[in-house]
């Protein structure tokens, strides 16, 4: 039996125990919890909980066998700290259960933890809890380090900007880190299925605040416990006025929406590599297209920008109120020792949220502290499986814990299962594994540069009330592109491998997956909640066709060579992929969407735009046609008037907008389209006679550019649409 280690399986969302761990034993109303010292070293001397430690036999065990490889008697500095390691590989944690071990070995604890401290104690730091200081009375700093915010708060104490321990960029990255990574991901996705890729633990988005670095480099071992988020969360909340507090219940009633629409973007993304994986590709295609795969992520990170920089906003918002009082309470607290931290109840009524908001709040308010007391360095940071998290590694690895506070991981899980799996492969399967090392080298050291510029321009919010959104924007389809070319590969080189498994080999595969009968995922996940199997649209997009069989466009006109340019088509009220805003549909006000483009060809003389949506049957419906805008176009307002031609549409055959009303079930996606041309369109019909075909036939050898982008909306029941449309 592998000894385990408690994990944090939600850090926006995933389960109600997380937010609600610290609930058992609450400190009465209106009294401030006193903090424990159970501090750095919690091996041997307690997780800081004020909670014991209970010890399974066999961790009992596992622990004597790890000290009876050492001698008592000659033990060394050295030796101690090989033994200290050891624990926390095991995922052995402590309190009086581990000593009394410790003690049954021949060993003394104390000796143990004075020889050496453990992974991530730095001898003699001062430990001591935040605890209230007479009025006048100044936090300690330290000369010449202040925050990397800028301004002239005291330094919260214990941040080391290098990485603890193992722990940096540096071995995230590295070949060791990534290889064990890979292969527990081909494991994951060959043994696996739609339902269980869609998992995904909600702390993988919009990362840019040092929240996970502050985890993996916690001394007190609670880094990826159940009570970390809200230890830090209610500490912030705690000293919050009611006016910074409401800014951020506000912010997570604001994303909620795109929080959801980010997650089901994915699904399209994944239902394609599970395509790819079974070979079950459209008429002329040789698989996933690279080029269509990375466009995509493009999108999908763009929802990830907008959530990294409003979220940035409103947190640097706060940061720049901040008062003295509350700047010395979060100096007092310690980055990277969370026993420091006291613990308080939960600090916002649940009642008046709905689950969603309230863990977002929580998640929220944990993030600002790491922000706030972190670095650049620590918003770069992340674990080896931050990106391609398509092929169900988080599902393989997490849902056994789920809605199970007793329940622990190996810490080893992922590196012992990797290894067993490439163990399990012929020489020639393992070198495409092996391969992808070689093959996303680049696209990961573009991705830390990346990482970085956002993070940097994110973190001038602690001082300024606006940033570059168009920069952050650019950077943040940028990271999309090279997580889909990460992606691209892996989905590729699985493929591979499985074309060739054997029988034998699949069953020693499925023994490594290792889940009880119970763990067979019967549906989906929104992040880390089961919802019902979703309707995923159509993804024949994003597998390539042969020259023969491949349509002229998506759009459905053909574009020339000179098409490919940095065209990029926005909005500013959704992004690539998401939720359509009811107001720009027949159930709401029906406005038309407003639209922004950037990196048009500087030949272009004019441009138009179409909005239209192809029915199950194959047949194109459009309902916005716009053309002949003039060449210093670079946005439309809402309700667009004055500027350009409109064309009729397919709804009701009118001159005019016609908003979508997604008759019947399930989503249905709206594709927006920029066409930038060469010179103005000419007709010879009147504008009441311009269809989506008589205007890309007019178009048609005069596109310098175009740019998409797509939306999908929903119906909700009882909606009321538009009398006699047929749609759509």
């Amino acid at each position: 039996m592998k000894t385990k280690v408690i994990i944090l399986t939600l850090a926006l969302g995933a389960s109600t125990c997380l937010l609600t761990a610290q609930d058992d034993n609450p400190p009465r109303d209106g009294q401030r919890p006193l903090s424990r010292e159970g501090g750095p070293g919690s091996e041997l001397g307690g997780d800081g909980s004020g909670k014991t430690e209970v010890l399974t036999d066999a961790q009992k065990e596992q622990a004597k066998v790890i000290l009876s490889k050492y001698d008592a008697n000659t033990l060394t500095a050295e030796k101690a700290r090989a033994i200290h390691e050891a624990f926390h590989q095991a995922g052995l944690r402590g309190g009086p259960a581990m000593s009394d071990t410790i003690k049954a070995a021949g060993f003394d604890p104390d000796k143990l933890r004075d020889l050496a401290p453990p992974p991530g104690q730095a001898v003699g730091r001062d430990r001591r809890p935040p605890t209230s200081r007479r009025s006048g009375a100044k936090p300690e700093s330290r000369e010449g380090n202040r925050a990397q915010g800028g301004d002239d708060r005291p330094q919260p104490r214990g941040q080391e900007a290098r990485g603890q321990g193992q722990y940096s960029i540096e071995q995230a990255v590295s070949d060791r880190a990534q290889l064990n990574t890979i292969a527990f991901d081909g494991l994951a996705f060959l043994t696996g299925d739609f339902g269980c890729n869609t998992f995904l633990p909600p702390g993988k988005v919009a990362d840019f605040c040092g929240f996970q670095y502050m985890r993996d480099v916690d001394s007190n071992q609670l880094g990826h416990n159940t009570s970390f988020v809200p230890r830090a969360a209610n500490n912030v909340l705690y000293i919050l006025s009611d006016e910074q507090k409401a800014k951020l219940v506000a912010l997570a009633k604001e994303q909620e929406t795109m929080l959801t629409d980010f997650v089901q973007k994915r699904f399209p993304l994944i239902q394609a590599f599970c395509r790819q994986l079974e070979g079950n590709f459209p008429p002329g295609s040789a698989g996933l297209s690279r080029e269509a795969v990375m466009k995509y992520t493009a999108g999908l990170y763009e929802i990830d920008g907008l959530l990294s920089y409003r979220r940035a906003e409103v947190l640097g918002g706060i940061v720049r109120s901040l008062t003295d009082q509350q700047k010395e309470y979060l100096a007092r607290m310690v980055f990277n020792n969370s026993a420091t931290w006291p613990e308080l109840k939960d600090q916002i009524d649940k009642r008046s949220l709905t689950h969603t908001a309230h863990v977002a709040v929580m998640t929220y308010a944990s993030e600002m502290f790491s922000w706030y007391a972190g670095s650049v360095e620590a918003d770069v940071y992340f674990c080896p499986e931050r990106h391609a998290t398509y092929f169900g590694s988080f599902y393989m690895k997490d849902i056994p814990a789920m809605g199970n506070a007793n329940f622990s991981i190996s810490t080893s899980l992922t590196g012992d299962s990797g290894e067993a799996f490439l163990a399990a492969l012929t020489e020639s399967q393992r070198k495409l594994i092996t391969g992808l090392v070689d093959q996303q080298r680049a696209d990961l050291t573009e991705i830390v540069k990346t990482r970085s510029a956002i993070a940097t321009e994110l973190r001038r919010f602690m001082k300024e009330t606006s940033v570059e959104k168009d920069k952050v924007m650019v950077l943040s389809r940028r990271y999309g592109e090279l997580d889909g070319e990460v992606s691209y590969f892996y989905a590729a080189a699985f493929a591979q491998v499985a074309k060739t498994l054997t029988a034998d080999q699949k069953r020693t595969l499925l023994k490594l997956r290792n889940l009880d009968a119970k763990f067979i995922c019967k549906g989906a996940y929104l992040y880390s909640q089961a919802i019902a199997t979703p309707e995923v649209p159509n993804t024949d997009f994003l597998l390539a066709a042969s020259a023969a069989t491949k349509p002229a466009s998506a759009t459905g006109a053909a574009a020339p060579e000179a098409a490919k340019s940095a065209l990029v088509l926005r909005s500013p009220e959704v992004a690539d992929g998401g939720q359509l805003p009811k107001d720009y549909t027949g159930d709401g006000a029906a406005a038309t969407l407003p639209l922004e483009w950037s990196g048009a060809p500087e030949a272009a003389q004019s441009f138009a735009v179409i909005m239209h949506h192809i029915d199950p049957e194959g047949k194109a419906k459009w309902y916005w046609l716009l053309y002949n805008l003039p060449a210093s176009t670079r946005s439309l307002p809402q309700n667009v008037k004055d500027v350009g031609t409109l064309g009729n549409n397919s709804v009701n055959g009118r001159t005019e907008y016609a908003p979508p009303h997604s008759k019947g079930p399930g989503a249905k996606t709206y594709v927006y389209t920029v066409y930038a041309l060469s010179e103005p369109v000419r007709l010879e019909v009147k504008p009441s006679e311009v269809s989506r075909d008589v205007l890309l036939a007019a178009m048609k050898d005069s596109i310098l550019a175009t740019a998409e982008l797509r939306v999908v909306y929903s119906r909700l029941d009882g909606g009321t649409g538009q009398v006699g449309s047929q749609d759509q």
